[in-house]
């Protein structure tokens, strides 16, 4: 079973290309955080990741509190926690956002066209995308990435496929080009994240770690493969060959939490995305994800996100019509 693709279905990522930029020295670009602005683009998620890629020139990227990063034609820079931003022709350059720039667009209306500067220097051309997802009740992959992701041009696969049609695209807008665009951007994170959990030095922790640790990776695998089954530590370790006690520390140790709450967390991502996708009662999910009593499943989900199921379901759909 594919885990990252498992949790990337579970917490529905979505993308979608929203700013097709030309920009002449000197330029500044703010991006606000990503809560202030992630229901005017994807009202129904609750976390906004941008992405920015480098079709043409260069250009600088920053967040507070971490270096600024310089990125030229073909690389791709990514904001996993939503964080406010900067792109900027020069390091250390400061805008303010335009809130009325995100705005729930017609159809065919994206990518909107921005020109900044005016100077006759040859422009930068970004695209500049976002990516919609849950990041509750669990999004165990949202806290394995660091604040910044940086790409290089050099790169092969979908980054390089992404890369080519948003070039072709600012060229020449086809009809279709926005869903196309869209699902790129999603394969385009995914490769992103591969690439990452690539480079990971070897005593780093966090869920990706854990991904391709031997037996933790199994462990997680299992869960996931089977997450009604009424696993415990003892059935858990005899199916990944660890005694209990070794693989409780070694999960912890990579993943930052026990085998069975990661388990239970998992479960109420696994609940809250059948919650928004159809009309089943709170009793067929809880048994669907292993509780064995809608009492049970309840006390737990609410435990998780502050309320009962039923209420949730309710606020969220209200929030999304």
């Amino acid at each position: 079973m594919d885990t990252l693709s498992d949790v990337l279905r579970a917490v529905r990522l979505t993308g979608a290309v929203f700013f097709d930029v030309d920009a002449r020295e000197p330029w500044v670009a703010s991006t606000p955080a990503g809560d202030a602005i992630v229901r005017k683009i994807f009202p129904d998620a609750g976390h906004l990741i941008p992405y920015h890629v480098i079709t043409h020139g260069s250009c600088w990227g920053s967040v507070d509190g971490e270096p600024p990063v310089h990125a030229s034609t073909g690389d791709i820079i990514v904001f996993p926690h939503g964080d406010a931003h900067t792109l900027s022709s020069a390091p250390g350059m400061r805008g303010t956002p335009d809130l009325t720039l995100y705005r729930r667009p017609g159809v065919g209306q994206l990518p909107f066209s921005v020109t900044m500067g005016s100077s006759q220097a040859d422009p930068a051309h970004i695209v500049c995308g976002y990516l919609g997802c849950d990041a509750t009740p669990f999004n165990p992959l949202l806290a394995a990435l660091p604040r910044v992701l940086h790409v290089g041009g050099q790169s092969n696969g979908a980054i390089s496929t992404f890369v080519q049609f948003a070039m072709a695209e600012a060229n020449q807008r086809r009809p279709g080009s926005e869903v196309v665009l869209g699902h790129l951007s999603e394969l385009m994170f995914v490769d992103v994240v591969r690439r990452y959990l690539e480079t990971l030095p070897s005593d780093r922790t966090g869920w990706l770690a854990a991904l391709r640790d031997p037996f933790v990776g199994r462990a997680v695998t299992a869960l996931h493969r089977s997450p009604a089954h009424q696993w415990s530590l003892e059935s858990l370790a005899r199916e990944v060959g660890l005694s209990r006690s070794s693989l409780a520390e070694r999960f912890t140790q990579l993943a930052g939490q026990p085998p069975m709450q990661y388990l239970a967390n998992w479960r109420m991502q696994l609940a809250a995305n059948q919650l928004l996708a159809g009309t089943d009662n709170v009793a067929t999910i809880a048994e669907r994800v292993g509780y064995e009593s809608e009492a049970a499943f309840s006390r737990a989900f609410k435990k998780a996100v502050g309320m009962p199921p039923s209420e949730w379901r309710r606020r969220r759909g209200l929030t999304l019509s």
